[in-house]
């Protein structure tokens, strides 16, 4: 069987990569200050995206902002990924999310070993494919190219 998809060019991904990354970080800010106002914590914590250190547990406010901000930034990502990228939302997701971990582990100097903050970022990346790729589909289904699963 052989590939009937159109052959995109890399500067074309990297920019929608780049575009993707921009994105991501843009609505974890946003949805994070929002979390912080709505739980009227203290102060903004700037390394939001990045924080897997707090301790997690119910009680704890600032764990509850980090996961909803989390959880909430994955499912809306994948929204405006499809608006983005139109087509292969998992792949760009999956990128983000490697990315993610590799700039995560940079910033805190330590690589996340904390099995609530994996899992947390499973299945928000869970979310982020199955929102992206169903917006995609549905948005793209009278493109005869997309309309057929060949592609994939």
């Amino acid at each position: 069987m052989a590939f009937k998809g159109k052959a995109v060019d890399s500067k074309t991904v990297l920019f929608n990569l780049l575009l993707c990354l921009l994105i991501f970080y843009s609505l974890f800010y946003m949805i994070g200050s929002v979390c912080f106002g709505a739980f009227r914590l203290d102060h903004f914590d700037g390394l939001i995206p990045f924080d897997f250190k707090t301790e997690p547990a119910e009680s704890n406010s600032k764990y509850l902002v980090n996961l909803l901000s989390l959880e909430l930034t994955y499912f809306c990502s994948g929204i405006l990924f499809a608006a983005v990228v139109r087509r292969r939302v998992w792949d760009y997701a999956l990128t983000v999310t490697l990315l993610h971990v590799m700039i995560t582990s940079l910033v805190m100097l330590e690589f996340p070993m904390v099995w609530q903050w994996w899992l947390a970022l499973g299945s928000g990346l869970f979310l982020m494919i199955c929102n992206g790729q169903l917006i995609a589909y549905f948005t793209c289904q009278s493109e005869q190219s997309y309309a057929s699963f060949s592609i994939y």
